[in-house]
């Protein structure tokens, strides 16, 4: 229906999370019709992250630097390291301005079945990391799902091995959330890392 072009910019633009044949073509069209200077933008901003962007020496996350800024700011506290399965997970987590430590990118979780064991994960770098450096603590802040809790449960044997204090970041019922519309398995988690107050 349309010409190559236009057919190759939609398809381009439905590679992105979420975006399906519709939405793909409306933002094409838009583009084209209201915004060429936008997607001249677009397309040079996209150019220039995919050659420069790479992945952090230290801690894995998305960077042009060799050290992003978190593992090359001085004020870090580098005894606490939080362990994630994705960049979007460091931002959500730096966000939050409740966090001075570094950072451990995974990259992913355990999944044998798709074939993401520890190497894949980077889990030597991690352990290499933990024998090298001063760390105290390892806070683990996978998703609370059953290859989340399987890296996790990994990850905490190998810190323990060094003898390094291991945490979790806690799951369960949100803020602003009311009970009767949070599902059995949240409240069960909610109530067996209950604490003291």
């Amino acid at each position: 229906m349309f010409s190559p072009l236009i057919d190759q910019l939609i398809s381009a633009l439905r590679i992105l999370p979420g975006v399906g044949p519709k939405s793909a073509q409306r933002m094409a069209l838009n583009l084209l019709e209201h915004n060429r200077d936008g997607a001249i933008n677009l397309a040079e901003a996209l150019q220039q992250a995919a050659d420069s962007v790479t992945r952090c020496e230290q801690c894995r996350t998305l960077t042009e630097q060799a050290s992003c800024s978190i593992c090359a700011n001085p004020r870090r506290d580098r005894s606490q390291i939080c362990v994630v399965e994705t960049p979007a997970d460091v931002l959500a987590l730096e966000q939050s301005a409740m966090f001075s430590g570094i950072y451990f990118v995974l990259l992913g979780k355990l999944s044998p079945i798709d074939g993401v064991g520890p190497k894949e994960l980077g889990i030597d770098m991690l352990e290499e990391r933990l024998i090298t450096e001063k760390i105290e603590e390892v806070i683990i802040a996978t998703n609370p799902n059953v290859e989340g809790e399987a890296t996790s449960h990994y990850i905490a044997e190998r810190a323990k091995k060094h003898g390094i204090k291991v945490s979790r970041i806690a799951h369960g019922v949100p803020i602003g959330g009311e009970l009767e519309y949070i599902d059995g398995s949240t409240l069960a988690h909610a109530l067996s890392s209950r604490r003291e107050v």
